[in-house]
């Protein structure tokens, strides 16, 4: 029987080289997500320029490519934690900043300091809802958002100045009453308030021909009026919330 000897030889201590990283990124998701980054910076030099028709629908478009990054990510299996972290970023440049600059160029600015605080409210309320969003992923029910999506809150901004300049509303007089609308809007994406995310429902599956139909109906009505229709179903939306909310504490009662 042969000994073995007391110390290992030299090769055995040599731990294992680690697996050098991957320094790519995947093109396709990113591309998504650059072009909602380039949105939403597109909508602040627009509105600077006094152009907030552009500047609003260039908002609509972020919160369609943000949407589908996401989407093209998992059907691609290009998902990334870069990914994750460049898309937050993107948000909040898209959902953040720009609404409430395009706000504050529009209308706020008219009244002083109350204007750029209500502009500073949305921010700070769209940045604190991107952070509680990426420490909650995972640990809450995904049929439900806490507090306000950001990009419905930035369409819901947006919207209010698309439909007014649409219809060549002067928001002059309406100014302190705009400035309570989009401080709200950036509570409402902070509150406890439970939002539906249609994250359950199954695109792939079947469904009744009335759902169909219902669709149909919808983009046509949208058709006749983007500018108002728009703002009117985001503007649905942010409100269910609360409603839902009030719904349920009369319950308890």
């Amino acid at each position: 029987m042969t000994e073995q000897p007391d110390n290992p030889t030299p090769e055995s201590n040599e731990p294992e080289s680690p697996k050098p990283r991957s320094r790519g990124i995947y093109l396709l998701p990113n591309l998504f997500t650059t072009g909602a980054l380039f949105s939403g910076f597109y909508a602040v030099i627009a509105s600077m320029n006094g152009h907030f028709e552009n500047a609003a629908i260039a908002i609509f478009v972020a919160m369609v490519l943000d949407g589908l990054d996401g989407r093209v990510a998992r059907m691609t299996n290009t998902s990334s934690a870069f990914g994750a972290e460049y898309d937050s970023l993107s948000d909040m440049v898209s959902f953040g900043v720009a609404p409430s600059l395009v706000a504050f160029n529009w209308v706020l600015s008219d009244i002083g300091k109350l204007g750029w605080f209500a502009a500073f409210i949305y921010v700070a309320g769209a940045a604190l809802r991107l952070a509680r969003f990426n420490t909650q992923i995972g640990s809450v029910d995904k049929r439900y958002f806490i507090g306000l999506p950001s990009p419905a809150a930035a369409a819901s901004v947006a919207g209010m100045v698309w439909a007014a300049v649409e219809y060549d509303v002067d928001g002059g007089p309406y100014a302190y009453l705009i400035a309570f609308f989009v401080a709200a809007v950036g509570l409402l994406m902070v509150s406890n308030v439970l939002y539906y995310s249609f994250k359950d429902v199954d695109f792939k599956g079947k469904v009744p021909f009335i759902i169909l139909a219902a669709i149909v109906l919808g983009l046509g009505v949208i058709s006749i009026s983007p500018p108002t229709f728009l703002w009117l179903l985001l503007l649905g939306y942010a409100l269910s919330g609360p409603v839902q909310w009030a719904l349920r504490k009369r319950k308890k009662i």
